[in-house]
Formats: structure tokens, sequence, C-alpha cells
């Protein structure tokens, strides 16, 4: 179950990368609903987050705590919103969308523009402030 999330995990596929482990690992989306939108992944190539391990399913969580404050920290927002789809990509992923109001989570609107010297930097922040 090959996806583009593999061709990333295996660095076939550049990412801006703000948290790895040795299980899961997280990135900006080059789509995103707002700025700092991130995306929280295992490394492990599972489709339905349901499908995921107990443990696995509970340590993916916490792993998107941390990055989830670590995104907070750095990008001006009421708080971080959750959203877990799973249509775009078969590869489990949890989105972690900096929201201040109900709509910035609203995947059926364009994404906002991305420049790509701005979101370098803003990855090298937010990695910074995340405490894994």
């Amino acid at each position: 179950m090959s996806s583009i999330f593999t061709k990333i995990i295996s660095g076939e596929i550049p990412c801006y990368k703000i948290a790895e482990t040795a299980d899961f690992l997280a990135f900006l989306d080059i789509r995103p609903r707002t700025e700092g939108h991130t995306l929280v992944i295992p490394k492990a190539e599972v489709d339905y987050i349901f499908d995921l391990a107990p443990s696995t399913y509970t340590a993916l969580w916490d792993f998107a705590r941390k990055v989830a404050a670590g995104v907070e920290a750095v990008v001006p927002c009421e708080r971080i919103g959750v959203a877990v789809i799973g249509l775009e990509v078969p590869h489990t992923h949890i989105h972690l969308v900096p929201i201040n109001k109900v709509g910035d989570i609203n995947f059926e609107r364009p994404p906002v523009a991305v420049d790509e010297d701005n979101y370098q930097a803003l990855a090298a922040k937010i990695a910074a402030a995340i405490k894994i």
C-alpha cells in the first residue's frame, strides 16, 4: 500500500519536516488550510486510523499532542483544530490545523498559498518549539 507518505518517509519526496521519531513523522502540509497546517503520520503503512494496533494508536495521538503544542507556540491561533479524514491518501494521518474560527478547518475551500522560503523558516521554528 505504498503512498505519497511512504515516499516522504523514505526521503524520495522532500517535505517540510518538523518532528520525527522511529515510528512517527510530522511535516507541514503543502496544501494547507491555514499557515502551520501539519500532518502527523505513523511510519507504518496503515490506511485506516482505527486499524492501527492499540499501542500505536495511543502513541500516535501522544506524538500529535506534542507536535500540536509546538505548532501552537509558533503560529498565532485560538487553538489547534484536529481532523482525521483519511480519504485523500491511503495512509493514516492526522491534520493539525491552527484555527481562529471554524471555517479555518474547512477542507472544501481552496488551500492557502505556500511560499517556500517562508515555509522552510516556519518549519524550522516549529521544529525548535517541539519537545519530543
